[in-house]
């Protein structure tokens, strides 16, 4: 009987130790998990707060390997940039993709969920609906609606631009991107500032229906906010506005947006770079100071592919892009104004004063080329605000 109870005794002990060794085992192993976990990225802690941001009407989230399976392991490529590369891709309702790789992010991908959030608010037949986004580790992609057509820059930059849309198509995409930015800027639940409005950024359907893409610069406020508080500059040179690399010139607001506006028109009109350095010849000058002095001339419009049929159009155009990019904001039209202009006859519209538009490219490729040396830089824009101030009217 003793050697009965001493032998319970000893399997209830030794089963009591194999399971206080289990547990401690489980607990030392989920500890050893914790401490050896990285902590969550910010662009984890920003995903994260999306999702609560939106509930159930979070874009989707997919896995790496999802997205691979939807390009055919990137098989179809449709371009490339700075930013990544672009292939075309199915989802599993057959309806065709763009996929955006952006390159390995080693930052904290603020560019990446500020996108997937401005993007995510949009519901608007001209900006690009957003299926779904990857974000796994430095992975991470963006899922478009496909446009068969393209981007507008292989079409305004080609040989012959006017021939392959016409002047009536291509009054067409500048008003329907005209909306999509009063759209952003007035009709959506909060204000979004685009700030890299230009032709590469502009998706084309199978009717050459425009679409304002890319939003990975665009930044949100409040609907009831007339300026944007912002540091360092962002946006393209040649469409970048004035205030937004000198806040010297104004303040950031929806206008920033304008003035990108603007030289886009313009270079829909010209068929060319805006960015081009200035030469000998008359015909390479930077195209708003070109447009300027021979606007008024019988040639004027002639060597932009101008017909008599699509005259109106041509200057409506080009008047409407030159009061966009006033340097001063408080020159320029808002979009919701543009929009009306686009309903008037170019007869009813002033030529708007001419600008130093050569010496602001100047400063802007500066200033977005030399960021660190701020007294310096400080003192330059002094110098081009003065030059340029005094061509333009008084406030």
């Amino acid at each position: 009987m003793g050697m009965l109870i001493a032998v319970t005794s000893a399997a209830g002990f030794l089963l009591f130790a194999c399971i206080y060794v289990l547990i401690w085992h489980r607990k030392g192993k989920r500890l050893w998990f914790h401490l050896c976990k990285k902590p969550s990225s910010n662009t984890e802690k920003n995903y994260e707060a999306m999702i609560v941001l939106y509930g159930s009407l979070a874009p989707k989230r997919y896995m790496y390997s999802e997205v691979m399976k939807l390009t055919s392991s990137r098989n179809n490529q449709l371009g490339k940039g700075g930013y990544g590369v672009v292939f075309k891709g199915r989802l599993h309702d057959d309806r065709l993709v763009a996929v955006k790789f952006l390159h390995d992010c080693k930052g904290n991908g603020d560019e990446f969920v500020n996108e997937v959030m401005s993007i995510g608010r949009t519901s608007h037949v001209n900006i690009v609906s957003l299926f779904g986004f990857c974000l796994e580790g430095s992975k991470r992609a963006l899922i478009y609606e496909y446009m068969p057509s393209g981007s507008l820059d292989k079409y305004i930059y080609s040989e012959n631009p006017k021939e392959i849309l016409g002047w009536e198509k291509l009054y067409a995409i500048a008003v329907g991107i005209a909306r999509g930015l009063e759209y952003l800027h007035h009709g959506c639940n909060i204000r979004i500032v685009h700030f890299d409005i230009k032709p590469q950024n502009i998706l084309l359907g199978k009717d050459f229906s425009p679409k304002i893409a890319d939003f990975g610069l665009a930044k949100l406020c409040h609907t009831k906010e007339s300026k944007l508080s912002m540091t360092g500059a962002r946006g393209t040179i040649g469409f970048i506005a004035p205030e937004v690399h000198s806040r010297s010139f104004g303040v950031v607001s929806t206008k920033s947006d304008v003035y990108s506006f603007g030289m886009m028109l313009l270079e829909m009109v010209g068929g060319r770079r805006n960015v081009k350095s200035i030469v000998a010849k008359s015909s390479e000058k930077y195209f708003p100071d070109w447009i300027y002095d021979h606007f008024a001339q019988d040639d004027g419009l002639q060597a932009c592919e101008v017909t008599s049929e699509s005259e109106e159009i041509a200057r409506k155009m080009t008047l409407i892009g030159l009061w966009c990019v006033q340097i001063l904001p408080a020159y320029r039209p808002t979009i919701t104004k543009v929009l009306e202009m686009f309903e008037r006859s170019s007869d009813d519209m002033d030529m708007p004063p001419k600008q130093n538009f050569s010496g602001l490219l100047e400063s802007s490729a500066h200033n977005m080329d030399v960021q660190s040396s701020s007294s310096t830089r400080s003192e330059e824009n002094s110098l081009v605000n003065s030059k340029i101030l005094q061509q333009s009217p008084t406030l």
